[in-house]
C-alpha cells in the first residue's frame, strides 16, 4: 500500500473518520510496522492534533502555533532513494 493512502487512513483515523475505501486496520498495522516514515508522519500528526485540541478556545495559542508552522517547512519528508513500500511500489 502507497504511503499516501496510509498517511490520509492516519489522518481521518485521527478525525475520527471511516479510513478510505480499501484500507483495513490489519493492512494499516502491517505498513506503519514496516515504515520508518509513515510511523513519523503519524507521530507527528498526533502532536499537532493535540496542540490543535489544546488551543481550540484560545485565538493567542492558535496565532501562536500557526507562527510555528509556518515556521516549518510544509515538504514531506524524501524518500530514501531505493525504497518501496510494503505492496513493491515505489514509497511515497
Amino acid at each position: 500500500m502507497h504511503c499516501s493512502r496510509i498517511r490520509t487512513a492516519l489522518s481521518a483515523r485521527l478525525d475520527g473518520e471511516e479510513a478510505p475505501p480499501g484500507v483495513t486496520p490489519g493492512g494499516l498495522a502491517a505498513h506503519l510496522a514496516d515504515c520508518r516514515d509513515c510511523r513519523q508522519w503519524e507521530a507527528r500528526a498526533r502532536v499537532l492534533t493535540a496542540h490543535l485540541d489544546r488551543t481550540e478556545d484560545d485565538p493567542a495559542a492558535v496565532d501562536a502555533l500557526l507562527a510555528g508552522l509556518r515556521s516549518v517547512s510544509a515538504e514531506p519528508a524524501p524518500v530514501r532513494p531505493g525504497a518501496v513500500d510494503t505492496d513493491g511500489g515505489r514509497a511515497g
